[in-house]
């Protein structure tokens, strides 16, 4: 899901928060005999190094994108659509996996194994087999439990799987992977948060969404309202390279250094027939590289199961047709020394969110944040008050607490929100019923829709998950960052900047929507914080967190003295 300690239930009720904090407990009581079990491999530096392949305009999808740029005699040199929808999301990754002729390169903070990503995963490996070489750089924290199943990927010809800053210890658990990481604290906060999937150096995707049931249409708890930005052209081969940097670094660890015999076995046997008995083990395996590849279908999910419908349409999308606006672009990215030890400031230098802000102090007009976590930090409110005594315009789009999967970063977000109002910032938070008002066509669709017209995940619990900003109607920023200093100094991330009036009306008249439709609107009266409901909701306004139990706002109370801004 989000970031490295932001553990979040599956389940978004209070009773499953607080046995998360009773797990943790226990865990940390644990982590003096844990925490020095187990180390990490030394990392071999004539590990093989790889590069993006450099001749896109040898490929079909390489000759696509100048067919394209031509027949639109643009004379910009990279294209851009605006995926919106999940079926628009999962639709160019299969065009771009069934069309790439030469390499695939993903690069994510989590690949989570449920029947989406078995859809994806299958069609990576047919691609693979037909010769294509791939590429997945994956962050290490959640290749845990089930979703450690995503990797034995691996093992199949032409595929390569890299661990990035990884942790020692049992793939068994979450809490497991914790508790004997506790004695590097600091290592385990840094998480490479980058997410791009690039097809031949010709066509790439970016933004906020990693692979998952709930990043496509929702898994029947929750559903991310996500977007990314579909690039064609020139600004590919500079997400290759920011790939290229990051593969290559001394913190990527390829997976067979770091899963052992034992551990790759279990991962092999459906949950049924895995030992509970160490006498009674099946015997370590010949070498991995030995052994004869799995399917994907029973290596994801158990034999057994009828994999659920994803959110999403199984057609891909028709890269011939897709709508493209050609703009000058960049691409902004962090190095991977950000995450390596040291101090951080040091190591991270010039960040995404630096630049974020500095083109946001740029700003004549108005600034438009659209950040799921929301964690300013003094030196950004400063930055905010600037804006706000040129008269710039700043409206904000975040999660509520009844919508945000991350309770503790609520807790930090909190401490600002009287201050923001009190700027006239304008501050809205994301209802987590929506009723379908996500749905929709044309300029006044929210943020998630469906192509179709219809909210695909029902009921489930929308929670936002977006992540751009827009600036005087005229540049966009789609990427990975979120608005806090977690994204500012510890993790990894990546964006794109488009100067592009067209797709910043676009993505704003998006948020506008979402506005009126499925958000509620901050306002103070008499000194307290109000809470102003849209058309349709169940109440007129609130004075307090609303849809949200009061064991929850009693949890993120409770947090909040102990939550330091920059570990949210």
């Amino acid at each position: 899901m989000q970031h490295s300690i932001r553990l979040k239930p599956t389940q978004h009720h209070a009773g499953a928060i607080w046995g998360l904090m009773l797990r943790w407990l226990v865990a940390f009581a644990l982590s003096t005999a844990a925490a020095g079990c187990a180390s990490l491999p030394a990392n071999a530096t004539d590990r093989p190094v790889s590069k993006a392949f450099m001749a896109p305009d040898q490929t079909a999808l390489g000759r696509l994108v100048l067919e394209r740029k031509a027949q639109q005699r643009s004379q910009a040199d990279s294209g851009f659509n605006l995926l919106d929808s999940v079926d628009a999301a999962f639709g160019s990754r299969l065009a771009m996996i069934d069309g790439a002729q030469r390499t695939l390169d993903l690069q994510y903070y989590a690949i989570h194994a449920d029947s989406s990503t078995e859809i994806l995963l299958q069609r990576l490996r047919d691609a693979a087999r037909r010769g294509v070489r791939v590429r997945v750089l994956l962050d290490d924290f959640n290749t845990v439990g089930d979703d450690a199943q995503v990797l034995r990927l691996a093992f199949e010809p032409n595929v390569e799987i890299r661990l990035f800053n990884p942790l020692p210890g049992s793939r068994s658990s979450l809490i497991g992977r914790v508790v004997t990481s506790l004695k590097d604290l600091p290592r385990m906060q840094k998480r490479m948060h980058n997410k791009l999937f690039i097809a031949d150096n010709a066509i790439g995707i970016t933004g906020g969404r990693n692979l998952g049931d709930a990043y496509f249409g929702g898994d029947g708890k929750s559903a991310f309202i996500d977007l990314e930005v579909l690039a064609m052209g020139r600004v590919v081969r500079d997400m290759s390279a920011s790939f290229d940097r990051f593969w290559n670094d001394e913190l990527a660890y390829p997976v067979q250094t770091l899963i052992s015999k034992k551990e790759l076995e279990e991962l092999r046997k459906p949950p049924t027939e895995k030992a509970s008995d160490p006498s009674k083990a099946t015997p370590s395996p010949a070498p991995a590289a030995s052994m004869p590849a799995p399917t994907l279908t029973s290596a994801i999910l158990p034999p057994e199961s009828t994999p659920p419908p994803t959110g999403a349409t199984q057609a891909p999308m028709d890269l011939r047709t897709v709508p493209l606006t050609w703009a000058p672009s960049l691409v902004m990215v962090d190095e991977p020394g950000k995450i390596g030890p040291g101090d951080d400031e040091a190591d991270a230098g010039e960040t995404v969110v630096d630049g974020l802000l500095n083109l946001m102090l740029q700003a004549k007009q108005d600034v438009l944040i659209i950040s799921p976590y929301f964690v300013p930090g003094q030196a950004t409110m400063e930055q905010f008050r600037q804006l706000r005594a040129k008269g710039i315009r700043v409206r904000v789009l975040t999660n509520s607490l009844a919508s945000n999967d991350a309770p503790a970063a609520h807790a930090g977000y909190a401490r600002y929100r009287k201050d923001l109002v009190a700027l006239g910032i304008e501050v809205y938070e994301m209802r987590a019923a929506q009723e379908g008002t996500m749905a929709g066509m044309g300029s006044t669709r929210g943020f998630g829709s469906s192509a179709g017209g219809g909210s695909k995940s029902g009921s489930s619990r929308a929670s936002l998950h977006s992540k751009a900003v827009v600036i005087d109607n005229r540049l966009l920023v789609v990427g990975s960052m979120n608005l806090d200093l977690r994204s500012q100094r510890k993790n990894s991330e990546v964006a794109l900047v488009i100067r592009s009036a067209a797709m910043s009306r676009l993505a704003t008249r998006q948020v506008e929507a979402t506005f009126a439709q499925g958000a509620y609107k901050l306002e103070m009266d008499k000194g307290d914080l109000v809470w102003r409901a849209p058309p349709g909701a169940s109440f007129k306004d609130a004075h307090s967190e609303p849809d949200a139990s009061t064991k929850l706002r009693l949890l993120v109370r409770v947090i909040a003295p102990f939550a330091p801004d920059e570990m949210l």
